[in-house]
């Protein structure tokens, strides 16, 4: 019970420490978990989605919050983003295969959470 959890990157030899504050995961593991990652993750399973379209999908979130967000999460590489050289352009977001990947077990436990809770009065 004492051992660390440990990833596999790669090679048998390349391990991640998940619990060090130095890990490159543990910041991956920050955006996806934080407030509006998880959100941005969720909104994308179903469909790519426009950055006015994501931010109406997600109520309560502000604009600079969202870019935040989206900024970090294409870093990871967990969404890809897609520009129309149009006027003004268009940016459009969607999930990598890693971020379908990564979000499948968030969309699992937020479909759990909204099974057992009760229903809703009058909705």
């Amino acid at each position: 019970m004492g051992e660390s959890v440990q990833l596999t990157q790669g090679g048998a030899d390349a391990r991640y420490e998940v619990f060090h504050t130095d890990c490159p995961a543990r910041d991956m593991v920050d955006h996806v978990t934080s407030r509006w990652g998880i959100w941005v993750l969720i909104s994308l399973r179903s469909n790519d989605l426009r950055f006015y379209e994501l931010r109406d999908s997600i109520q309560g979130v502000s604009e600079k919050m969202l870019a935040q967000t989206l900024r970090a999460l294409v870093k990871d590489k967990l969404v890809w983003r897609k520009v129309e050289p149009t006027t003004p352009p268009q940016v459009t977001y969607g999930l990598t295969e890693f971020g379908r990947d990564v979000s499948e077990p968030l969309t699992d436990l937020f479909d759990r959470i909204t099974r057992r809770l009760p229903p809703r009065d009058g909705r």
